[in-house]
């Protein structure tokens, strides 16, 4: 995803991972647990939700931050984000986001009926993210209702 902004400003907005909520629809808050830790609390099918805590395996300022969930977490999940000069058109930020869900394949096809895969929310919360940082908001499509709609 290009985005019109300078690397160093989407590298700082997205290692803060306070921030991941704003954008990404499944995470209900992400907690420091210390400099290079923190616990995600993401949505699952059915208003459940699981626990992921992770670690910063590998971070280049304005370039790289990957992380990894330590032992212990609901899900086994690791990720990466990459920001590359794009010229005058601003940044490319790549995501990569690889994880075992929760009851093996049966589970993956639960997430996947819930819109929950990540390939599916990935595409969308970078396009969510790409608004955030270009307009200061993400714009939200409003469904009349029937009454509306008569």
């Amino acid at each position: 995803m290009t985005i019109n902004k300078p690397r160093h400003e989407l590298y700082a907005f997205w290692r803060d991972f306070q921030n991941l909520s704003g954008f990404m629809e499944n995470v209900e808050k992400v907690q420091p647990t210390g400099p290079d830790r923190a616990v995600w609390t993401i949505k699952a099918p059915a208003g459940q939700t699981v626990e992921v805590e992770t670690e910063v395996v590998q971070d280049r300022p304005d370039e790289l931050v990957a992380w990894r969930s330590v032992e212990g977490s609901d899900i086994d999940t690791e990720g990466r984000v990459t920001f590359r000069d794009a010229g005058a058109r601003g940044t490319i930020v790549e995501a990569i986001i690889a994880y075992k869900p929760p009851g093996g394949t049966l589970g993956k096809l639960v997430a996947k009926l819930f819109q929950r895969e990540p390939n599916i929310q990935g595409r969308q919360e970078l396009k969510r993210f790409k608004m955030l940082m270009e307009t200061g908001e993400i714009a939200i499509a409003k469904h009349k209702t029937e009454t509306e709609n008569e």
